[in-house]
């Protein structure tokens, strides 16, 4: 910590040098408002990050995630450099006192708003980093307030201001530390199995013989997902509801998707930890999605995943907790409190441009914790809670709700697209400097980018997958036929066609997997092309064809973490 503290410090001793360069002017100008700069750069960074933190889960334009990544990058980086500053000294000599009141302001910032704490999962790897940068940087905040100290108003209410400041960074460490891998694991981990207590089988085992009782050692057979026909059959002889929209397939309200989505999430995070799932597990779901129709189905699961996002993503797994709720108020009475005593003082002696500085500070950290307690108030985790205990809500509230709920936008409704065709012949040359992006070597990053799109996915096409989905599901009977289910690729396509079956298996068997779904996505593509005269019955899987290759060949590409180990992008450049 010591090491970082001397870095900085040589860091500002060079930047001073350079500024030393420049005339007279240059360097008074510079001296007077790098600080005030700084520190008003660190709460614009702050407002786009509460802004746009949480709407990247259904806003896929290209410049929200540009904006909110450069606001991530830059935000720390901007508050540690006002922070130096004002360890070195910087600002005017009549104005240290109230600059000094800054450094809290700036831990605020460094904690980061609710709805963003990383920006990749990589992120949350880094919690003991953040740790030892609170550490640091509160070390400097108090090194900055005791070279200052002067026992007047304004250095009090620094003392005091450290309290909202803290508890930000603070909260921003813990929720990093519980969502990295090894901790948010290990926190749904059940106390270690010890097995069978086979001494005491045995004693029972002797017993029971020695009493003169036949006693017989069998084997209890894994447990097998099976459905039985008869129950198929029950459920097939239903008479049709005309509440549901398909045949006996039921629809939830959207204030009941809340708590069954919540059911799925504390069971299906364990996938997010490499956890394995128990036979009832799978049992559960399989009978809930047979028996639901597909619009609740994509529903659940949008609720679902967006539980998990704030898990992996926010402080959702601290603020929507008792002792979340106990650090909110403590935080936010502390900002209005101080902000009525700052507002009761004399501060005519300091400078203007000062002065409005730090009234820009308090409102907005007050704003910040308005908006944060009103993200609070009114997300999924809120509204769970109210559906939990709508036995005490009146029928009215009830009913804006469920308005609220089945209006709320939960995802882009759009799927990622990379053609292979589109690429290979350069049907979108670049335009802006080819020959400076090969120098910097950034051509082919940005070619990947260039040729991205995204595409609506409209209801007929998840109809037509979740239907797939459930036909591929009943003929599951045992956990080996779920094994050989998510092994096969397009055996069940070729099984319907015996004459391209024995030509094509060749695609599927005898070649890895990422070659697999590059020949299938040529060809996709080409039969998508020639095949125009198609019925309107057909037309329906000719697009979602298309959808669904092109969504594959943009994981192997742009997201090859999400695909099994190969030599895909190899592969691609080759082909």
């Amino acid at each position: 910590m010591l090491g970082i503290f001397i870095s900085s410090l040589l860091v500002i001793e060079k930047r001073s040098r350079i500024v030393e360069v420049f005339s007279e002017e240059v360097q008074k100008l510079w001296n007077e408002w790098e600080l005030r700069v700084l520190v008003l750069l660190s709460l614009l960074l702050q407002v786009i990050l509460i802004f746009l933190g949480s709407r990247r889960k259904y806003m896929a334009t290209l410049w929200v995630r540009i904006v909110l990544w450069m606001s991530y990058l830059s935000a720390d980086t901007v508050a540690t450099t006002a922070l130096g500053a004002l360890s070195h000294g910087q600002g005017q000599p009549g104005s240290t006192e109230l600059t000094t009141l800054w450094a809290p302001f700036l831990l605020l910032h460094l904690g980061g708003p609710d709805t963003i704490t990383a920006y990749s999962l990589e992120d949350n790897e880094l919690w003991l980093r953040h740790f030892l940068g609170l550490v640091q940087q509160v070390g400097i905040a108090v090194y900055v307030l005791i070279r200052s100290w002067t026992y007047s108003r304004v250095s009090i209410l620094t003392i005091f201001m450290f309290v909202p400041g803290i508890v930000k960074y603070g909260e921003r460490t813990w929720v990093l530390r519980l969502a990295s891998k090894e901790h948010f694991r290990d926190s749904m981990l059940d106390r270690p199995d010890p097995g069978p207590n086979y001494a005491q089988f045995m004693n029972d085992y002797d017993s029971k013989q020695a009493k003169g009782s036949r006693v017989t050692v069998g084997r209890i057979e894994d447990f097998q997902l099976e459905m039985l026909d008869e129950h198929e059959e029950a459920h097939q002889q239903k008479p049709n509801n005309p509440s549901n929209s398909i045949g006996s397939e039921s629809n939830l309200t959207d204030a009941e998707v809340l708590p069954k989505a919540y059911e799925f999430f504390e069971t299906f995070k364990r996938l997010f930890a490499d956890l394995i799932l128990s036979g009832d597990d799978w049992k559960k779901s399989r009978e809930f999605f047979q028996d639901t129709s597909s619009r609740t189905s994509f529903k659940v699961i949008e609720v679902e995943l967006g539980f998990i996002y704030d898990l992996l993503y926010s402080k959702a797994a601290l603020i929507y907790s008792l002792l979340g709720l106990i650090l909110r108020c403590i935080s936010f009475s502390s900002i209005i409190i101080l902000l009525v005593a700052f507002l009761t003082g004399d501060n005519h002696r300091y400078s203007n441009v000062d002065r409005i500085i730090t009234y820009i500070l308090f409102i907005g950290a007050l704003i910040l914790e308005i908006y944060a307690i009103f993200v609070l108030t009114s997300s999924d985790w809120a509204f769970l809670y109210l559906s939990k205990h709508k036995l005490h809500i009146p029928v009215e509230s009830i009913n804006v709700l469920e308005k609220r709920l089945s209006s709320r936008k939960r995802w882009s409704n759009l799927v990622a697209q990379y053609n292979f065709l589109s690429v290979s012949v350069k049907d979108k040359p670049p335009k802006i400097l080819p020959k400076v992006q090969r120098l910097l070597r950034v051509d082919k990053l940005l070619e990947n980018y260039y040729y991205k799109y995204s595409k609506e996915v409209f209801f007929k096409c998840k109809e037509l997958i979740f239907k797939e989905l459930k036909r591929k599901s009943r003929k599951v009977d045992k956990i080996e036929d779920v094994k050989d289910l998510c092994t096969s690729r397009g055996d069940g396509v070729l099984g319907y066609n015996g004459h391209l079956q024995d030509k094509l298996k060749w695609s599927l068997n005898d070649i890895e997997f990422d070659q697999s779904i590059l020949l299938w996505h040529i060809a996709t593509d080409l039969c998508y092309e020639c095949d125009n005269n198609v019925s309107p019955f057909t037309e329906l899987q000719r697009e979602t064809s298309k959808l669904l290759s092109d969504y594959m060949l943009y994981l192997l590409i742009i997201c090859p973490f999400t695909m099994p180990k190969g030599i895909g992008q190899i592969r691609f450049r080759d082909t």
